[in-house]
């Protein structure tokens, strides 16, 4: 629940409990028998409603550690495809935002752009932030280890106190990680640096060997020299 932003669904249907109560109580016998009927299928219904989270319990459950090992080879190659990259575009003055979703699922946040579903590169990255393609203004999206999307829009930061100096991409990267886990590079196209924001915290001027260890310690790969 509190890694899927599902605290709502349940409160509603607490709510729709509570008016289960209130309907026997006050002999409301049409909106009792709805609700009743409701409650009656409610293993179905949240079999429904969290698909995707009983889903990914199952398969990391399911997860075999002795993949461990191809798994460590994967994502050593993304980490040192994103930090080329992240890196490649900072000298190139590219503006970009890279999204690393974690736990909690990103599409409840954000406004999803172009699916791309591909291998991490970082000429791949360097192309679609290009000023020339119609993709360079949004996000591109990391999802379990593959660019699964490009031009996404995130919200931005409502927060009053944040430096008034934060441009838009900034803000948006702020807004993402304070209502989720995920972690956020972004390439300024002015100063031609990298930071990364986590947790609503901007850290910036990140070089190549700092990239790499935010990353390697995403990754749980700690013990790789970075």
């Amino acid at each position: 629940m509190r890694h899927t932003g599902a605290v709502q669904v349940i409160s509603g249907i607490g709510i729709l409990a509570f008016g289960y109560i209130m309907s026997r109580w006050l002999d409301l016998y049409s909106f009792n028998w709805i609700l009743e009927k409701f409650f009656e299928n409610i293993f179905l219904i949240l079999v429904i409603l969290f698909q995707g989270e009983i889903r990914r319990a199952l398969a990391h459950l399911a997860s075999n550690p002795l993949l461990r090992e191809t798994a460590s080879i994967e994502e050593s190659h993304v980490v040192e495809e994103l930090s080329k990259g992240l890196t490649m575009m900072a000298q190139r003055g590219y503006g970009a935002l890279v999204v690393i979703e974690r736990d909690i699922e990103l599409d409840y946040f954000l406004e999803i752009g172009t699916r791309v579903d591909s291998i991490i590169s970082a000429e791949l990255l360097a192309s679609l932030f290009h000023q020339s393609t119609p993709l360079h203004d949004g996000a591109v999206i990391v999802r379990q280890g593959r660019l699964e999307f490009a031009g996404c829009f995130l919200p931005l930061s409502r927060n009053p106190a944040l430096d008034k100096n934060l441009g838009t991409r900034h803000r948006a990267a702020i807004g993402l990680t304070e209502q989720t886990d995920a972690i956020v590079f972004v390439v300024s196209e002015e100063q031609k640096t990298v930071g990364m924001v986590k947790g609503g915290s901007f850290t910036a001027n990140l070089d190549i060997a700092q990239i790499r260890k935010n990353l390697f310690d995403f990754y749980g790969m700690r013990g790789l020299d970075a």
